[in-house]
């Protein structure tokens, strides 16, 4: 009965980043309803699908329930049972020894995108032991988002959607289907209620074209033109902030004679875009004051990332958009325990030196290793052989650009340790499998370390099986047996006081409260210049030649050269009912989507005789896969919009679940990569299609 539900506050996670504030119903020991909380400081009640049905992934009858540890040949399905005692000790003593033998930096630590605290105890274990190699996603995923910022203007500029805005650009960024770090509809819907006016950059007609004033269709792969096509009209019509230029910005007249080449005229033939929306849409942001681009990990998807993010950091500064409230804002983080005391970065000052991507040269302050590169030091041993890896919250079987790559690798690799939820085409690779608690079953802080200013309390509401543990405390206790064990915790939940400490709040009163923001401080720099070399924000790189970076954004070409044996262009969108690769097995949520399916405009599919339901080859120069059509004007005729993170948990184990048939990724490669970041082009390639 309803009266005898018990409600309980905590936050959306591992569905997404997290952040919708959540009202969980308890009965009998079990969670019954969720439903979002008014009070959610990121959502004011909203909560997606995914939140709503987030509860049916605890009690699925194919959970892991305890460790494993593999029998027969890698991949081949067949496991037997061991103690936690067993498994921990194995793993350490195989982890141990391949130190022994290669060097700690011969073992790499794995994860997926940031999801709670275990993110970073992951990179204290990695430091702890030695080794300088924490492998993980952000060469496609925040980081050149991030770290451009940092290298531009000193901070990774958040669009402030919180205080009145003017203008909201929607770069690439699909805020009602996905999270983007914090950033959930319910803000900007307030906006738009308020009189904001929408700009919608996208390839595909998403919902929120329906509310934009104006919507640049662009081609995919074009975004770096596309921006500089704006800085043109913004600069030659002088619309810029000239007095925030003047005082504030470093090598304008540079920024200026670089962009005089890309009048709209010549960017709309580049990119598709008509030179008059071009233009519109430079003129209404630089008039706006202020105005927020929200800009989406899309950009970050090909090997021109770090041009379409510096050009659009360019753009924020000129129109004086940059530490402004309403435009795009350094988010200062509460009173908590900084990143560096956290994952005792101390303990291991030569890692820049140390790691894989140092042979590449990637932009510094990359502290993460693209896959890439991890690959290739275990199959060619480049710069130095790695052996070991042990991995959680990610399945990069799926999630990796050049999948068949990542299988290659994985066969290569003498010991390989995983932790999940369930039995993922990843961990069917492992050697032993940790079975780990799911949000709702531990005490968890969200939202650290990812740049947002604000960290949000993820109370436990229910039990989980007995010998599920959290992350936390797998590494808590491996790190017991792998590093020195006086650096680790008596209980693994003691890293949740010590993140809080500086704050006064013990974990129990921060759960009460719900969440922590930092403070609001803008114009900064007004007392104190920005934090870059010259104090101002950089529009021509003063370390370009330091660091061998380009000095100016720049156009340098399609991310992959048109080729008319693959005339279409492939792109990938995040689904509202998965995040990446996760959760294919959970009922509820499969009867949302059962299917993985491509987009296909009704007169490319009438041209290639397809209907919708249709199965579909789609093949680029690197493999192909099968989905099925679904024919709409999402896209243009020239683009076909696949879907991502596919694997069939229904499948055959002994093929990992037939993680190839439809898996996005066995139609990319490395084989090109950004120099800044190691980013492989993971959407708008080439491809062509036909009915099965």
């Amino acid at each position: 009965m309803a009266e005898d539900i018990k409600w309980f506050k905590t936050h959306c996670s591992r569905w997404d980043h997290g952040g919708c504030a959540l009202l969980v119903g308890v009965e009998d020991g079990k969670i019954t309803k969720i439903k979002g909380d008014p009070d959610g400081y990121l959502n004011k009640g909203y909560t997606c699908p995914k939140g709503r049905l987030s509860a049916e992934r605890l009690n699925h009858p194919d959970r892991l329930q305890y460790p494993l540890k593999r029998v027969g040949e890698r991949g081949a399905g067949k496991w037997q049972r061991l103690s936690w005692e067993e498994a921990l000790q194995e793993t350490a003593d195989r982890l141990n020894g391949i130190k022994e033998k290669y060097g700690a930096r011969g073992v790499a630590f794995g994860v997926g995108m940031p999801k709670g605290l275990e993110h970073f105890i992951l990179i204290r274990l990695a430091n702890l032991f030695g080794s300088p190699n924490v492998i993980a996603s952000q060469d496609i995923c925040h980081a050149p988002r991030e770290i451009t910022g940092v290298h531009t203007c000193g901070f990774y500029p958040v669009a402030d959607l919180h205080n009145p805005t003017k203008l909201v650009m929607l770069f690439a960024s699909n805020i009602t289907d996905t999270n983007e770090e914090g950033q959930i509809r319910s803000n900007l819907d307030e906006q738009l209620k308020n009189g904001t006016e929408l700009i919608v950059v996208d390839p595909r007609n998403i919902e929120l074209v329906k509310k934009a004033g104006l919507w640049l269709r662009l081609r995919p792969g074009t975004a770096h033109a596309l921006v500089l096509g704006m800085l043109n009209v913004v600069i030659e019509e002088g619309l810029y902030d000239k007095e925030f230029v003047e005082k504030w910005t470093y090598g304008f007249e540079d920024l200026a004679r670089q962009v005089k080449d890309y009048p709209p005229e010549k960017v709309a033939e580049i990119t598709w875009v008509p030179a008059d929306q071009i233009r519109a849409a430079a003129r209404k942001y630089a008039a706006a004051k202020p105005a927020a681009i929200q800009w989406g990990n899309p950009i970050e998807h090909d090997v021109n990332a770090f041009h379409v993010i510096r050009g659009l950091l360019c753009l924020m500064a000129i129109c004086g958009n940059l530490e402004v409230a309403g435009g795009n804002v350094n988010a200062y983080d509460p009173k908590i325990m900084g990143l560096g005391p956290f994952v005792r970065a101390d303990l291991i000052p030569d890692k820049a030196k140390e790691m894989i991507s140092r042979h590449y040269g990637v932009i510094p302050r990359l502290m993460t290793i693209a896959p890439a590169f991890f690959r290739r030091a275990i199959l060619e041993e480049v710069p130095y052989p790695v052996k070991g890896y042990y991995a959680m919250c990610t399945n990069p079987m799926v999630a990796w650009a050049d999948s068949r790559k990542t299988y290659e690798a994985f066969q290569k690799l003498d010991f390989m340790a995983v932790a999940d939820l369930f039995m993922t085409p990843t961990a069917a690779m492992a050697d032993i499998v940790f079975p780990v608690a799911h949000q709702f079953e531990m005490n968890d802080i969200g939202h650290y370390g990812i740049g947002h200013g604000m960290v949000l309390a993820r109370p436990k509401i229910v039990e989980p099986p007995p010998e599920c543990w959290p992350d936390i405390k797998i590494m808590n206790e491996l790190g017991k047996l792998m590093s020195p064990p006086e650096l680790w915790k008596a209980d693994h939940e003691e890293f949740l006081e010590d993140l809080l400490q500086p704050s006064g709040l013990t974990y129990k009163q921060f759960c009460e409260k719900g969440y922590l923001k930092g403070p609001d401080r803008f114009k900064l720099y007004e007392e104190k210049g920005f934090r870059t070399p010259t104090g101002k924000v950089e529009l021509r790189l003063s370390t370009a030649e330091k660091f061998k970076l380009p000095a100016m954004p720049a156009y340098e070409g399609l991310p992959e050269a048109e080729d008319p044996d693959y005339p279409l262009i492939l792109i990938s969108s995040k689904s509202p009912n998965y995040l990446i690769s996760s959760y294919r097995w959970v009922k509820k949520v499969r009867e949302r989507e059962p299917d993985p399916f491509i987009e296909i405009h009704p007169d490319t599919a009438a041209r290639f005789g397809i209907k919708n339901g249709d199965d579909v080859r789609i093949e680029t120069k690197y493999g192909a896969i099968v989905q099925k059509a679904v024919v709409s004007d999402i896209v243009a005729p020239q683009v076909v919009n696949a879907s991502i993170g596919w694997w069939f948990p229904e499948g055959d184990p002994e093929k990992q679940f037939d993680w190839e048939k439809s898996n996005f990724n066995i139609l990319t490669s490395i084989g090109k990569l950004g120099k800044e970041y190691g980013t492989p082009n993971i959407k708008n390639i080439g491809c062509r299609i036909s009915k099965i």
